[in-house]
């Protein structure tokens, strides 16, 4: 039976989600987080996909983006207000508990939540971004860098130098981004390239270009990427970056003390005990996790772990989303046989 996707808004005293929803609601759920600079669409293929399944698949806007409110400090982008949010979606939908799906920067939210609530998670699974049990910022990135390909001297913080940029530069990032949304998004969002590996990354040379797309003050006007946005998609995103701005998803950048102190105070300790996926990107060589050690502290910390590599770029979900579904799909047959409708 197929389902349409419909978009709902729950709105508290705190906060407005809007989120895109899909099945029958008492199925069981699950949660799609989206990550930088992306909108509850970027799971557009996976919600019909799950809902068609037996599930309740939910994709909210996360704060910053789309529907969903937008704040004028850094600080209000903190990981601990966008978990609040999730809690509070989780509350509104009249759940206990969910399996939760998390990509880019919705992984660090996905794993805060195993962490600091893993009473509301049946399982959890991320696309591309470990378990940092530490919690996910430059401190804690930069000594698991592969040495071999960002050799000290030349490249100190390796492929996380963008995430210093935006410490020391905001300005200039945000800037860049907003320059020319549609390039912006075009230049982004692009499908992984299998000759890339073993070299640098892009990200690993921002401070020393004076800024993104090598310095030049905004994206270059590249063709559109197909394998990865339809020109649909791309003025869906167009439109939301134009209207909220970058301020809102660059400042997810800008936490790293009080993302760091909440992962100090997470109370579930080590390790995460309910079953967890995760996926890594073949060809996603900023969140390198194939041939470094950039997942080392996951397999630690996590005890009950299944791992598939897609082979794919960073937009994993958008630009193989068959490889993304049947992977979610044989870890939820293998792992939750009960959520199965008979």
């Amino acid at each position: 039976m197929t389902f349409p996707v419909t978009e709902q808004v729950l709105k508290t005293a705190r906060h407005t989600t809007f989120y895109l929803a899909c099945g029958a609601e008492p199925a069981p759920l699950v949660v799609f987080v989206h990550g930088w600079p992306e909108l509850s669409i970027s799971w557009r293929h996976q919600l019909p996909c799950f809902g068609s399944l037996g599930f309740r698949a939910v994709a909210p806007d996360m704060r910053g983006y789309g529907r969903s409110s937008v704040y004028a400090r850094h600080e209000d982008y903190a990981l601990e207000h966008a978990v609040s949010d999730m809690v509070e979606l989780l509350d509104a939908l009249g759940r206990e508990k969910a399996i939760w799906v998390g990509h880019d920067w919705g992984s660090p939210v996905v794993w805060s939540l195993a962490s600091h609530h893993p009473e509301r998670c049946l399982g959890v699974a991320n696309l591309c971004v470990p378990y940092l049990a530490a919690g996910f910022a430059p401190r804690t990135l930069v000594p698991l860098v592969d040495r071999v390909v960002y050799p000290r001297e030349e490249y100190p913080a390796g492929q996380w130098d963008y995430q210093l940029f935006y410490e020391e530069s905001f300005e200039n990032a945000n800037a860049a981004f907003e320059a020319n949304v549609r390039n912006t998004v075009k230049a982004l969002f692009r499908k992984g390239n299998p000759s890339g590996r073993g070299k640098p990354s892009r990200t690993a040379r921002v401070r020393r270009d004076g800024g993104w797309f090598g310095g030049a003050g905004q994206a270059p006007d590249l063709p559109l990427d197909t394998d990865v946005l339809t020109e649909a998609d791309l003025q869906t995103y167009v439109a939301a970056l134009e209207r909220t701005g970058f301020f809102g998803p660059d400042s997810w950048y800008m936490n790293e003390e009080s993302n760091l102190a909440f992962a100090a105070r997470a109370p579930g300790g080590r390790p995460l005990r309910m079953p967890v996926l995760f996926l890594h990107g073949e060809y996603d060589y900023t969140c390198e996790t194939v041939a470094s050690s950039l997942a080392d502290p996951m397999r630690r910390d996590c005890a009950n772990l299944t791992e598939v590599r897609v082979p794919s770029g960073h937009w994993m979900a958008q630009e193989k989303p068959v490889a993304v579904n049947a992977a979610l799909a044989r870890w939820l047959v293998a792992r939750f046989p009960e959520l199965w409708a008979a």
